[in-house]
């Protein structure tokens, strides 16, 4: 039920659904910690395909083996394919009416609020587990790497994961964030 609910209701397409996935399989039920749904996201990430059966496949599997990842991601794609042709068939008919435009272009805020809150909440993370200069300092060669200078995500995310394998591990503790 929770990744039909992502089904039903991921409305703008796979990055759109990571702040619903987060909310089911974090918040609501529990399924995995901050820190593991970010650090599945980030390989997610860089795999090819979509982020909206990726996710669900491999925390369907986490969850329930193999009947779990059939299950999940199926209970995603089949409302979305449903929906599709629903909703294409009415709107190929109607597309005209101003508010059947209307309603495509409002749900648009909607979705970057959920986002904005996803960003909030890994910023909220990054700060206790790494301190907010670093975490800064992460997030801006990021940006300019990915905005600026045209780098693939995943080159940055892969980046990121090879540097925290061959650096030595260091351990960062809450109270140390804050400074």
């Amino acid at each position: 039920m929770a990744f039909m609910r992502i089904g039903l209701l991921g409305f703008g397409g796979g990055p759109a659904m990571i702040p619903l996935v987060h909310q089911e399989v974090v918040k609501r039920y529990g399924w995995l910690e901050d820190e593991e749904f970010a650090d599945i996201l980030a390989i997610a990430n860089i795999l090819p395909g979509p982020i909206a059966t990726k996710l669900p496949g491999y925390i369907g599997y986490r969850v329930g083996g193999v009947f779990g990842c059939i299950s999940a991601i199926l209970a995603v794609i089949f409302p979305m394919i449903v929906g599709i042709i629903l909703l294409l068939s009415i709107f190929s008919h109607y597309r005209d009416i101003g508010w059947i435009q209307g309603m495509g272009q409002a749900v648009i805020p909607v979705v970057m609020v959920m986002m904005g809150q996803l960003s909030w909440d890994f910023w909220s993370k990054s700060q206790k587990t790494l301190g907010a200069f670093i975490s800064l300092i992460i997030m801006t060669v990021a940006g300019i790497s990915i905005y600026l200078l045209g780098i693939h995500p995943g080159w940055v995310i892969s980046t990121l994961l090879t540097m925290a394998l061959v650096l030595p591990e260091q351990k960062y503790k809450e109270n140390e964030a804050t400074e």
